[in-house]
């Protein structure tokens, strides 16, 4: 696995990153300068000033999204700064190029001010049309994300909500495959930031008549309860909706009797002993990037009967590029103002209608990300909302 880490490197040194952009229009003669430059750029700009609406029709921002990040949260490495997450906004930038040919921009903003974040995603809002939050640490990122949504443009925590599209896709068939309701389980979370708070709320909410019949949450600190010393507003709001029976202790104590671990976490918190103390056929997502929970080279030591990573070199790999490209493109193309949670359970019902019954096994539960089925699936089931 080093390796891919020198490759990478010396790819990004080479290309000097991944992003470029090319013109649409052809730009040869005097005509074509005429047309595309001054005089006749004033015409859509007078068309505009007319009917800001015609943005839309004569400008890119119908396909465009920005992608925001202040770097306080970015994959496993944490507050690396804005600087340093520069690599992975390109990425995501390419992502949605390549996936759903949505033109991105990455801007990775110098300052951790909540309201400073705000107030700039505010001012450039008006040339995109989506924006695509990203690497922004908990609680911070919820206040931001709820801040914009008056923007009349879909704005989308992806390390929130395509982790939780992707991860409820994955369990809609790993259950199917161990034969198990979800209405029957309990379910430990483990990581109680961006994603694992987003996980939590699409259990309870995204069907009310399905929901785990046991839910603990746990961090560092382990299991969240009512009343527990030191929880931010988020974790005492969660609390106050999970862990029924105000269990307390370890994240070894909460796994005991679980059917299903969700890690959101850091790798290499699970041991094969903690594993023999959940049910039969356990699943275990384990997520952390770059090394999940579990090390897969005990796996085979466990009773595991579902393993999913987020990792490509992994079967299972629990990805969010298997939702954002597609969200992101039909929210564009039916001008949804505001990306509602609906659709977010659409998403993830698509994605896992993919793989059909008679294909799921312990290794296939989720289309893999270069599934060109997976983007117009979610367009069509995301259409007249």
């Amino acid at each position: 696995m080093s390796d891919i880490y020198q490759q990478s490197l010396e790819m990004h040194s080479e290309n000097k990153g991944k992003l470029a952009t090319h013109s649409k229009v052809p730009m040869e003669t005097a005509t074509d300068l005429a047309r595309a430059y001054s005089p006749g750029v004033a015409e859509p700009c007078r068309a505009i000033a007319a009917d800001p609406e015609a943005m839309y029709e004569v400008t890119g921002k119908g396909n465009s999204v920005a992608i925001i990040s202040d770097g306080s949260a970015v994959l496993g490495l944490g507050n690396i700064g804005p600087a340093a997450s520069y690599p992975v906004m390109e990425g995501k930038a390419l992502l949605l190029k390549h996936f759903a040919d949505i033109d991105a921009y990455p801007i990775v903003l110098d300052t951790q001010d909540a309201d400073e974040i705000v107030r700039t995603v505010e001012l450039i809002s008006l040339g995109f049309g989506g924006i695509n939050l990203e690497d922004i640490s908990a609680p911070r990122c919820f206040e931001i994300e709820e801040r914009l949504q008056n923007l009349g443009i879909p704005v989308f925590h992806d390390d929130q909500h395509g982790t939780a599209i992707v991860v409820y896709a994955g369990l809609i068939n790993a259950l199917k495959v161990v034969n198990k309701k979800l209405s029957d389980t309990k379910i430990v979370v483990n990581g109680v930031g961006a994603a694992g708070v987003a996980i939590t709320k699409a259990l309870l909410q995204w069907d009310t008549e399905n929901t785990p019949k046991e839910l603990l949450l746990c961090d560092s600190k382990g299991i969240i309860y009512e009343g527990r010393d030191n929880l931010n507003p988020v974790k005492e709001q969660l609390a106050q909706i999970t862990n029924k029976d105000a269990q307390r202790g370890s994240l070894t104590d909460a796994l005991a009797h679980a059917d299903i671990f969700i890690g959101v976490s850091k790798g290499n918190l699970l041991t094969v002993e903690m594993i023999d103390t959940m049910n039969d056929d356990p699943i275990v997502f384990a997520l952390a990037n770059p090394d999940p929970e579990l090390d897969p080279k005990v796996l085979d030591q466990t009773k595991t009967a579902i393993f999913a990573t987020g990792r490509s070199d992994l079967p299972n790999q629990v990805n969010n590029v298997l939702a954002f490209p597609g969200i992101f493109k039909a929210a564009l193309q039916y001008r949804y103002p505001i990306i509602t949670e609906e659709m977010k359970k659409k998403t993830a019902h698509a994605i896992a209608s993919l793989v059909m019954e008679s294909e799921l096994n312990a290794t296939y539960i989720l289309p893999k990300p270069f599934d060109d089925r997976v983007v117009p699936a979610i367009v069509e089931s995301l259409n007249n909302l």
